[in-house]
């Protein structure tokens, strides 16, 4: 019942994308459109079916798009190497008040967007409408998870292969890139995924941070709409090809995103 609960709404999207406007707009709906078209597709991706002009929907959509890839794959980055890097020290590192570090870093996690979104506005206005201040933004929300999660991952890790590794002669920076790091591929994979899809489906931030040139695709798909009303099958269109990365990313990772995520609770320190 609740994958039926899940999948359905995203089953209806497709079904809403290649419908046409008639049966879209048919009481009662259809569940199969009896003409199913591709027409929208072609024309988001490809432009006018003519070839003579994009349409101002296409260029908007690719450029949501690129966008969303540009911030992204940054914000993933970002994310990880700063992440990886106060994770390790956290778990290795005689840091004073270590517990309370932790304990910081959980509750900056709870706190609700919505709670804090005008006074980050008000600091980061001069960043509104570029992709630098969106992943600063994305990076400073999920760089918790991202150190809890390798946190945990590391002291998963036995703490002899550095000594070792220093034993031989290797300094602490290059015990953690040559033994831990090749030994936490599933954490690194794990948070790399969350982190990527995370920021590719924000969409609150994303709605107040961007104008007209950073817009992502989750922002984009809400303006579709013409003088006669929203389009809500171009709409379904975008959001189907918008949710194809993530889908893509999540099906290929899936047995490194459940190792990464289990293997600190499972093992012992």
């Amino acid at each position: 019942m609740l994958v039926f609960a899940v999948v359905t709404p995203f089953i209806w999207m497709v079904i809403s994308s290649i419908s046409p406007q008639v049966e879209l707009s048919a009481k009662p709906p259809h569940w199969i459109p009896n003409n199913p078209t591709l027409a929208r597709y072609r024309s988001l991706i490809f432009g006018s079916q003519s070839g003579a002009a994009i349409p101002a929907a296409t260029e908007k959509f690719l450029r949501g798009m690129l966008s969303s890839l540009i911030v992204s794959i940054s914000t993933t980055a970002v994310c990880v190497v700063a992440g990886t890097m106060a994770a390790y020290a956290l778990a290795r590192l005689p840091i004073p008040g270590k517990p309370r570090v932790l304990v910081g870093i959980l509750s900056a996690q709870m706190v609700p967007v919505i709670v804090i979104i005008i006074p980050l506005y008000l600091l980061l206005r001069s960043l509104a409408d570029t992709w630098t201040g969106l992943i600063v933004l994305y990076a400073g929300f999920m760089l918790p998870t991202v150190i809890w999660i390798m946190h945990s991952y590391f002291l998963s890790i036995p703490e002899s292969l550095e000594e070792a590794a220093m034993i031989d002669g290797c300094s602490r920076l290059s015990a953690l890139m040559r033994v831990i790091l090749p030994l936490s591929g599933p954490g690194l994979v794990a948070v790399s995924a969350f982190t990527f899809l995370s920021s590719w489906n924000e969409f609150f931030m994303a709605l107040i941070f961007t104008g007209a040139r950073t817009k992502t695709i989750t922002v984009v798909v809400t303006e579709f709409s013409s003088q006669f009303g929203v389009d809500f099958g171009l709409m379904a269109t975008g959001g189907v090809i918008g949710s194809l990365p993530p889908l893509i990313l999540a099906f290929l990772l899936q047995r490194y995103i459940v190792a990464g995520l289990t293997a600190g609770a499972l093992k012992g320190e």
